[in-house]
């Protein structure tokens, strides 16, 4: 860690050694906020219009353009949204000119986007990247409530595992092979519901960006993609709130200055207590009780002109108790706490320091009680962290960036039968991740970003290299060309259950349990074909390597050493991807299109019995989908009116076809019948394909005079297709009865939301 800390103040005294060759150059930077609430805009472009030189601003809002000959510039921004931005500057000989930019929303009456300069839009095309805005999250139709992760379910290269389910399969990846973090904190089990939706409340949320696969050396610790979250800072100009009343679930937040920053408060609560009163009089199966909420905070203090400080929390529970049988239940109670403190500091115009602490707890401790005999289980994960990131920027050519994150990761796991404790096990382990990187404009065509990713696990003592590389062409202004690789690790598994995410359990590497790695070959072209529209495409190729999952076919656990309960495999992943989208007009909206396909192996599993050598073969996983296309639409029918419209269509699943059974009676061993089930190849069936079509409708007004108001109609599933869930057998039947466990319905949802 020392090291980490002076190869970090080498690199800053290397800046202050470049100012003494850079005295007659000049320089610009400072932050990029929404003039309306003064929340910082992450990613806005950035650029001299005359010199065609730009930039984008950071995941804090702060910009910076070095070694500018002295003159007079147009300094321009623009931001997916926002007017686009323009002021006259002059800088003299050494001057280093600070000019925080306040951007103004559009309004919607705009019908065209305005685009001068060939670098106002660069980062928010970067390859393997995707951003959902918040405007989108709350005008989608949703199921129950609007959510971040089923909206981000619509984008090509992620997969849906069905309607019950937020979870996000990302390029052939499991959901644990995506790093998600809230304001730079991760969050284990982000879900609520049994995993219907995420915790992640959209009023309180400003930013959200999907790294789909290739991303760079500032992220890692898992194979396949990471999910960054920005909670709001706060409006710093008025204090605004907002109500919105649903027939699931309900929100409140609110949002002000102060005489040092900003503040911000959000809070939600499922409402279904009287849905469930009247479901239990008339229908079986519906649980005694159930609950969930979960409060974002954020405060923000501005120390100096250059020092910004912020503390973030976030809480959030879900508690049900449901019964089954005449004598039985089951009771889940499980969520998250995380907390973060970060100060920001500009250092020069080419330094930029941002450092973060964060906690992190992850709970679920179910119950089970059967005939007066309890079984509870207790599963907890805490995670203490602090993070540094350096970014340099000696001239127009290079930015460089370094950091270090380190902690350490306690996780805790405890069973007991009828009061008696039967297994109780506890992991700790300390961990650290240090990278470097370059951002290289050898001119106005190329750019490459090379980086290299050191991580360091305790548990096991491992310590593993991961490079990473990748390149743009832009042959014109309206095409880029683009490929990627990267080599990722990840020392955590995530043993899962579909039905009940309360059931989540997090394991570790260690001895004899290797760290799972893969490499991500991507390629891609980003095209403007006309303008306010653009076309995406991809091809990725990605690796999985040494797999470790608790090992199915393991009956006892005792007396087995961490090792011994796993089984090791490998998978691939491969496909294209199409995005297309339109920006402007009365008629917004994107297409997108994923052509996937997915396999794992692991030994001695799907064996072919009929050979003489019956090694394992690969099969698809569950969430396998040849097909899948999304096609989102929002239209304003007038200044009041307005609908959307989103229609799914995704190739069935995969699942495994139980033949027959075969019943063995005379056997030397008791007095009864013995059975025995023949099932076809692991997964070599598929479910019928899935479709579905969501509208929603909102009509804007006003609340008595005190506020905006919002009337919001959805229908889910508007044609009532009923699509498979999986299937159910009767093998009491002769032949075998097969019928369809379907999922949703039509479903009608009502809500209302004042704005003041």
């Amino acid at each position: 860690m020392k090291r980490v800390v002076f190869l970090m103040l080498l690199i800053a005294s290397t800046g202050n050694i470049s100012e003494l060759f850079a005295q007659n150059s000049s320089s610009v930077n400072g932050y990029i906020t929404d003039s309306e609430t003064g929340e910082t805009l992450i990613s806005a472009n950035i650029a001299i219009l005359e010199l065609n030189r730009g930039t984008s601003a950071n995941t804090s809002g702060y910009y910076s353009i070095t070694n500018l000959t002295p003159g007079t510039y147009t300094l321009v921004a623009s931001y997916i949204g926002y007017r686009r931005y323009e002021q006259e500057i002059e800088l003299s000989a050494g001057e280093t000119k600070r000019i925080d930019i306040e951007m103004i929303p559009e309004g919607v009456e705009l019908e065209t986007l305005v685009v001068e300069s060939d670098v106002e839009r660069e980062e928010q095309r970067n390859i393997g990247t995707a951003q959902i805005t918040t405007e989108l999250i709350k005008d989608l139709p949703p199921v129950i409530e609007p959510d971040v992760f089923r909206s981000i379910q619509l984008l090509p290269g992620v997969k849906a595992a069905n309607d019950f389910s937020s979870g996000l399969y990302v390029r052939g990846g499991s959901p644990d092979q995506t790093l998600i973090l809230l304001d730079e904190t991760t969050v284990y089990n982000p879900s609520h519901f049994f995993g219907f939706f995420s915790t992640f409340n959209p009023d309180a949320v400003k930013d959200v960006r999907l790294y789909k696969g290739g991303y760079p050396a500032n992220y890692g610790g898992r194979l396949g993609s990471v999910l960054t979250v920005f909670n709001k800072d706060g409006n710093r100009n008025e204090t605004r709130g907002s109500v919105s009343l649903g027939l699931l679930a309900s929100r409140v937040s609110a949002e002000g200055p102060t005489g040092f920053g900003s503040w911000m408060l959000a809070f939600r609560r499922s409402t279904l207590e009287p849905v469930l009163a009247v479901l239990r009089g008339t229908t079986d199966n519906v649980p005694d009780s159930f609950y969930f909420y979960d409060i974002n905070g954020k405060i923000n203090f501005d120390a100096t002109r250059n020092d910004r400080l912020s503390l973030a929390f976030y809480t959030g529970t879900d508690n049900v108790l449901f019964p089954f049988g005449d004598d039985a239940s089951i009771g889940l109670n499980y969520g998250n706490r995380t907390i973060s403190g970060q100060w920001r500091k500009i250092l020069s115009d080419k330094l930029f320091l941002k450092t973060t602490a964060t906690g992190s707890r992850y709970f679920n401790n179910p119950e089970f009680s059967i005939g007066g005999t309890p079984f509870e289980r207790n599963n907890n994960v805490y995670d203490i962290s602090l993070k540094s990131d350096l970014q340099y920027i000696p001239n127009e050519k290079h930015t460089l960036s370094t950091g270090f994150w380190a902690g350490n990761l306690i996780l805790r796991f405890n069973d007991s039968f009828d009061s008696q404790e039967t297994f109780a096990n506890r992991i700790q382990s300390s961990y650290a991740s240090f990278y470097l990187q370059d951002e290289w404009k050898p001119g106005n065509r190329w750019i490459f970003n090379g980086g290299v990713r050191l991580n360091r696990f305790s548990e096991g003592d491992y310590f593993k290299i991961a490079p990473r590389l990748s390149a743009e062409y832009r042959p014109n202004s309206s095409i880029r060309l683009q490929a990627a690789y990267g080599r990722y690790y990840q020392f955590l598994t995530l043993i899962t259950n579909e039905a009940f995410s309360g059931f989540d359990l997090w394991l570790t590497t260690d001895d004899g349990v290797p760290p799972a790695y893969g490499d991500q070959f991507v390629l891609g072209a980003k095209t403007i074909p006309f303008e306010g529209y653009g076309l995406d495409i991809e091809f990725y190729y990605r690796t999985m390597r040494d797999l470790f999952e608790l090992d199915p076919f393991t009956s006892d656990a005792a007396g087995l050493d961490y090792n011994e309960l796993f089984r090791f495999g490998d998978g691939y992943a491969y496909g294209a991807e199409l995005f297309f989208e339109k920006q402007i007009g009365r008629l917004t909206g994107f297409l997108g299109y994923t052509f996937g396909v997915t396999r794992r192996k692991f030994p001695g599993f799907n064996t072919d019995i009929t050979t003489s050598n019956p090694d394992a073969r690969f099969y698809p996983p569950k969430y396998d989908r040849l097909h899948d296309v999304n096609i989102v639409a929002n239209y304003r029918l007038s200044q009041r009116w307005s609908t959307s419209a989103v229609f799914s269509y995704g190739t069935g699943q995969a699942y495994t076809e139980p033949l027959g059974r075969t019943e063995f009676s005379g056997v030397p061993w008791g007095n009864l019948n013995r059975e025995s089930f023949t099932i076809g190849r692991l997964n070599a069936s598929r479910l019928p394909s899935y479709h579905r079509l969501d509208l929603s409708f909102s009509r804007a007004g006003d609340f008595f005079g005190l506020g905006e108001a919002e009337w919001r109609f959805q229908i889910i599933n508007v044609y009532s297709r009923r699509n498979t869930w999986f299937y159910n057998y009767d093998f009491d039947e002769n032949p075998v009865e097969r019928s369809e466990v379907t999922l949703l319905p039509i479903l009608p949802s009502l809500s209302y939301t004042v704005n003041f």
